[in-house]
């Protein structure tokens, strides 16, 4: 009696030697293998096909939403309406991020004296209850992360997906240990399981925690959970900041 285990390489063989059962092993093999190519590239290719278009009908149907912010933030100090910062994204490549200004003009210099108050106590991000640099506009606007609506922008050109890790700055990534350094790995994002999970009442070692647990998970439908509970999450304005 044949051994059980050959069996399938037996019948394989039987199968080669008409031109039929050719024709179907060929055929069994190329489904396979676009199978695999499907389980490799496919939830890329599905990923990015929902950011292309999600980031063009948001950007459509929130226009007038963007004319008045940009009112607000005009006439409140007559400052630039985007402010630009050069974040980190996939592998550590930088790219210019974009989002309406929440902040004084002065921001960037005010940063240095406002360090000790840092609610992360391990010092990687920074992150202070009513920050005291923010515009009155800007609170409205960090409150409901409506400041971070021109990284739709970001999207369609693609530095950066609706869902993955939020992308660090440089001087945050220049304190990384080679652990936290995994959390590069994926194309940083709009929103993923932190900004669903409390924002910034997360400090930052909680933060990696979920960004891996998130690139270990990844896939279309965990993107699309996320998405769905992005909504409630941000307009409960909760671990705002």
């Amino acid at each position: 009696m044949p051994n059980q285990a050959f069996i399938p390489s037996l019948n394989r063989f039987t199968a080669t030697q008409t031109l039929p059962g050719r024709w179907r092993l060929g055929v069994h093999v190329q489904l396979r293998r676009w199978l695999w190519r499907w389980l490799l590239y496919g939830s890329s290719a599905a990923k990015r096909a929902l950011d292309i278009f999600a980031s063009v009908v948001a950007l459509a149907l929130l226009s007038p939403l963007f004319a008045l912010i940009a009112l607000l933030i005009k006439i409140e100090d007559g400052g630039p309406i985007i402010f630009v910062q050069k974040r980190v994204g996939k592998f550590g490549r930088e790219f210019r991020m974009y989002k309406f200004r929440s902040m004084c003009l002065d921001a960037e210099a005010r940063l240095q004296e406002l360090l000790v108050k840092n609610h992360h106590k391990e010092g990687v991000t920074f992150k202070i209850k009513d920050d005291p640099r923010l515009t009155r506009t800007g609170k409205w606007l960090r409150r409901f992360s409506f400041d971070e609506l021109p990284q739709f922008f970001n999207v369609l050109r693609g530095d950066m997906s609706l869902v993955g890790p939020r992308p660090p700055l440089p001087r945050e990534v220049a304190l990384y240990s080679l652990a936290d350094r995994r959390r590069l790995a994926a194309q940083p994002g709009i929103t993923c399981f932190w900004q669903i999970s409390g924002r910034s009442e997360i400090d930052f070692s909680g933060q990696v925690k979920l960004d891996m647990n998130y690139i270990e998970s990844q896939n279309f439908l965990v993107d699309v959970k996320i998405l769905m509970k992005t909504v409630p999450a941000v307009l409960s304005g909760k671990g705002a900041c």
